[in-house]
């Protein structure tokens, strides 16, 4: 019983060591739980069992990244404007990786080409949009209306689709490997020849959706669901 006790103690004390602090890049995240041997969140988090800020500084400094603990006042991934974006996309720009534009409005947009790669992209509303050719890799895209949107072509592997409305989406083509597109909305969308590899689709819903020429090798989804969608 004393065991338990002190187990329980020792844990306890362990985890409120624990740091989480937010840098300015996710990339930048990722590469410095390496370093640092902590875990990254998937996001601009990592969290550490014990924070040596001599450490997080040295590797902040080698990646030219900014940092604050979890729950400090400022905020270091910054939030992208519609109109910053529109502008520097208008000049040729194409480099979007981190972006944070969530609830973001760019309704029928021509984004095609544009790399949003670990974009933040959460509620954001996307419909009609034109985002062919694009690179979502790892992006967040959950909760996020494309009703209608081009994503022929697209590179959305890793990408968080939870939740997402992609009905009448054409996602002809599209490379959604390890996606996690658990209660989708794909009613109407067309994935003919879409790459579902290894994606999460349970709770997804299939209704006249085009999965002719998809692969779903390893993919997670309720066989009843697909009854509903053309292939």
């Amino acid at each position: 019983m004393k065991n338990n006790i002190l187990i329980s103690l020792i844990s306890s004390l362990n985890q409120k060591k624990q740091s989480v602090l937010l840098f300015d890049s996710i990339a930048a995240a990722n590469e410095i739980a390496l370093m640092l041997n902590g875990q990254w969140d998937g996001c601009n988090g990592v969290i550490l069992d014990q924070c040596d800020e001599v450490a997080v500084n040295t590797a902040t400094k080698l990646t030219e990244a900014t940092w604050c603990y979890q729950g400090a006042a400022r905020t270091v991934l910054a939030r992208l404007t519609t109109d910053e974006l529109l502008r520097r996309y208008a000049i040729g720009e194409r480099n979007f990786i981190n972006a944070n534009l969530r609830c973001a409005v760019l309704t029928s947009m021509k984004l095609n080409q544009i790399n949003f790669s670990h974009a933040k992209l959460s509620w954001a509303v996307l419909n009609q949009v034109d985002l062919s050719q694009a690179n979502l890799t790892a992006a967040d895209l959950s909760e996020a209306h494309l009703i209608g949107a081009d994503l022929t072509r697209a590179e959305i592997v890793r990408a968080n689709l939870t939740q997402t409305n992609l009905q009448q989406a054409n996602l002809r083509g599209a490379n959604l490997t390890r996606a996690n597109l658990s209660e989708v909305n794909l009613t109407d969308a067309d994935l003919t020849g879409a790459n579902l590899a290894l994606a999460d689709l349970r709770g997804a819903k299939f209704h006249s959706c085009n999965l002719s020429r998809a692969n779903l090798t390893g993919a997670k989804f309720i066989e009843s669901d697909l009854a509903f969608a053309n292939r």
